[in-house]
């Protein structure tokens, strides 16, 4: 299927690792031009330059997100090297340290909100008029399944995680007549570098080898991690899919959605 996505521009905030850099270069493969963000310019530069060995257009751009500033800086220079963005994919945030309801302080919940929720209306803000000028647009923002399915521990982030679902409804609605469609994401259990690292620790300890494949550390530990009915996690390559097609003039009468990738995790429609 042809995505049409040649001659789209998309910024990924947060896309020199894990989950935006697979966006990145999954939307670069169908054809987008993309700006890739982070604050490490070489990490950034790197997967720029990855995009690029495979015949992909890419620039990068960095800055902080928690800072005014910076934001409208970056959204002028992603737009002098790359053009007008019509493709945001709000992927940058994260969680703390981690927090459970004993040590929890208002500072923490702050900063992880700051990190997520404002970051995401930062760019948004300084992206979406030129969006409506042009009649065109899509807004990804990427949540997470612990805004639907919150554990005991770090309650910041899935809050956090939520308040951009809510932000995503409201967002859509007043821009659908625009040309605009605003999604979201939430990722269940991803095979990502950390998840990796987590499995094969706790598998190590279990008698797996460290250079164990893949696929005997996920069977000998996914149960102990999430009940999965699928059996298996996610992959990053599965969530840049997802959005290549929301993003594209093919999904354009889907908006105010929030798709799950959890291998059915939440036990509900």
């Amino acid at each position: 299927m042809d995505l049409q996505l040649n001659g789209k521009v998309a910024l990924v905030t947060g896309s020199s690792k894990g989950i935006g850099e697979a966006v990145a270069k999954g939307l670069a493969q169908e054809g987008a031009t993309v700006i890739v963000h982070g604050r490490d310019r070489d990490a950034a530069e790197q997967v720029k330059q990855q995009i690029a060995s495979v015949g992909g257009n890419a620039h990068c751009v960095t800055g902080d997100l928690t800072v005014e500033e910076d934001v409208a800086a970056m959204a002028v220079e992603a737009q002098r090297l790359g053009g007008a963005i019509g493709i945001l994919i709000n992927n940058a945030g994260g969680s703390g340290p981690g927090e459970d309801w004993g040590n929890a302080s208002p500072q923490s919940w702050a900063s992880t909100y700051d990190r997520n929720v404002i970051a995401a209306l930062r760019v948004t803000k300084a992206l979406l008029p030129g969006m409506r000028l042009a009649k065109w647009g899509r807004v990804i923002n990427i949540s997470s399944l612990a805004a639907l399915m919150p554990p005991p521990i770090n309650p910041d982030y899935s809050a956090a995680k939520a308040a951009m679902l809510a932000m995503t409804v409201s967002m859509a609605t007043a821009v659908a007549a625009e040309g605009i469609t605003v999604n979201a994401i939430s990722p269940g259990t991803i095979h990502s570098a950390k998840l990796d690292m987590k499995f094969r620790e706790v598998a190590f300890d279990r008698g797996i080898p460290a250079d164990a494949p893949w696929q005997d550390v996920e069977k000998a530990v996914l149960s102990l991690f999430a009940q999965v009915p699928m059996n298996r996690v996610g992959t990053l390559e599965e969530i840049a899919d997802t959005i290549s097609f929301l993003v594209s003039p093919r999904a354009a009468y889907i908006t105010g959605s929030n798709i799950r990738l959890d291998g059915g995790m939440l036990p509900t429609i």
